[in-house]
């Protein structure tokens, strides 16, 4: 299979730019907010319009997936080789709340371009980035001469990612057989900046729970039983301040079982980063970095499992003294897992770790929300390799690898579907995402499309063993 030339990938994005910012435009004005009932029938109208855009894009298979809530999009387009691998594109069309009074400078569902970027609800987060494959597509056929994909190309496109994704592994596990992929690209994410530009290796998973600690049947005198029974405000405090040892590690028991350590490699890459630390704490609105012994604030955020207190609370809160020992207390804490963590070893270890420390006479329940699994891809896997070079040759510069703190849906790809997940983004951090003026950089916009060109092409010639 010949190369895809890369001055005619170029030269058909250039050509049809206007038309794709155009209908790009059209999408965005349709305000898919899936976090607002009163939204539901634009949530709906967005996946129908994808859905059209897609089949007349060239994809012979393009339908909409109700759920419980938010509708998804579901494509198809298979390659005329069967031996090609597949690809499964993960990304959402809904989009964060807005309105003119929340400090944006024009209304946030009529697109504006000032200064070559495009400003809009949704314009990188996450409506940009999932259209460019419409266009990177359409160029890589042109540039080729195929009449389709170099891979078997699927997009799942959900409706519910800004509102916590709630019904979207059931949706994977339904159809995981129309779903299954050799690979699954994620454009749901960003670069380091507009002159350095990245590939994501992995996200975070995340486990969430509350705990409430409950002593006395009511508040009573602090006085007349003070230091005779138990107080869970106290007991809460302990119980927090156990949380860590003195080297900033994790000192529940079991907490680091499974965790898989950063390589050199990957050490020496996150070092190559121009990161500023100042800069970043002024970012983080902070005046200290803090955390692990051991390791930089980069491999504390991306690569190492995290202990957090979100919340804590208990006893009198009003103004002036109220001398009580509570009847209870309680505590919100989160902690961010990294590859090799599971989910159940988690929650039953918390759940001894806080039975072991709490003294007789306090009660206590505890209360998991659902969690997500971390996700990472080796350096060395092929399809990275192949994202790589296809953003490399894109921007005509080296690529480098980051990883994400956060946690998204992508982990019930990788679980359901066993496929890697990779990340494909070109958005950069001035792009606002969920706040007042949203933009996307609309070079980088289409030096996505570009990089999606090259990608399938390459992936067909450098993996091609099929599921």
């Amino acid at each position: 299979m010949s190369e895809t030339p890369d001055s005619a990938v170029r030269t058909y994005i250039d050509r049809h730019r206007t038309a794709f910012l155009d209908d790009l435009a059209e999408w965005l004005r349709i305000p898919s907010v899936s976090a607002q009932p009163h939204h539901a029938s634009d949530v709906r109208r967005s996946a129908d319009w994808l859905a059209g855009k897609l089949k007349e894009t060239g994809f012979p298979t393009a339908e909409v997936w109700q759920t419980p809530g938010a509708p998804a999009v579901y494509a198809e387009w298979p390659s005329d080789d069967p031996a090609a691998p597949t690809v499964l594109v993960y990304g959402h069309h809904d989009v964060q709340p807005a309105a003119r009074e929340d400090g944006w400078d024009n209304e946030p569902f009529e697109p504006v371009v000032v200064d070559n970027r495009l400003y809009a609800r949704g314009a990188a987060d996450d409506k940009g980035q999932v259209f460019f494959h419409t266009l990177g597509v359409r160029a890589h056929l042109a540039a080729t001469g195929r009449s389709v994909p170099a891979v078997h190309l699927k997009l799942l496109i959900e409706g519910e990612e800004e509102s916590g994704s709630p019904h979207f592994r059931a949706l994977v596990e339904e159809h995981a057989d129309r779903l299954a992929a050799d690979a699954v690209i994620v454009s749901d994410t960003g670069m380091w900046s507009e002159d350095t530009p990245t590939v994501c290796t992995g996200m975070r998973g995340l486990a969430e729970c509350e705990i409430r600690l409950h002593g006395p049947d009511q508040d009573i005198h602090s006085g007349s039983f003070g230091g005779a029974v138990p107080n869970p405000a106290a007991a809460v405090a302990r119980l927090v301040a156990a949380l860590h040892d003195e080297q900033g590690r994790v000192a529940i028991p079991g907490f680091y079982d499974g965790v898989v350590e950063l390589t050199d490699r990957e050490r020496q890459l996150f070092a190559e980063l121009p990161f500023d630390e100042e800069r970043w704490l002024r970012t983080a609105k902070s005046h200290a970095a803090q955390g692990e012994a051991g390791y930089t604030t980069l491999e504390r955020v991306w690569a190492r499992p995290t202990a957090e207190v979100n919340g804590i609370g208990g006893g009198y809160q009003g103004a002036g003294s109220k001398t009580i020992i509570p009847a209870s207390a309680m505590v919100k804490l989160s902690f961010r897992l990294v590859a090799g963590q599971d989910l159940d070893h988690i929650e039953r270890i918390v759940r001894a770790w806080t039975a072991d420390r709490l003294p007789a006479g306090i009660r206590h329940e505890i209360a998991f929300s659902a969690g997500t699994r971390p996700c990472l891809t080796p350096l060395d896997h092929p399809a990275l390799r192949s994202v790589a070079r296809a953003m490399g040759r894109a921007f005509g510069t080296t690529v480098r690898f980051t990883r994400e703190g956060g946690s998204g849906p992508a982990a019930d790809l990788q679980d359901v579907l066993g496929a890697p997940v990779l990340f494909l983004g070109i958005s950069v951090p001035s792009d606002g995402w969920h706040a007042p003026n949203e933009k996307v950089e609309l070079d980088l916009l289409l030096k996505g499309a570009e990089a999606g060109a090259y990608l399938w092409g390459d992936l067909a010639a450098n993996w091609r063993h099929a599921r």
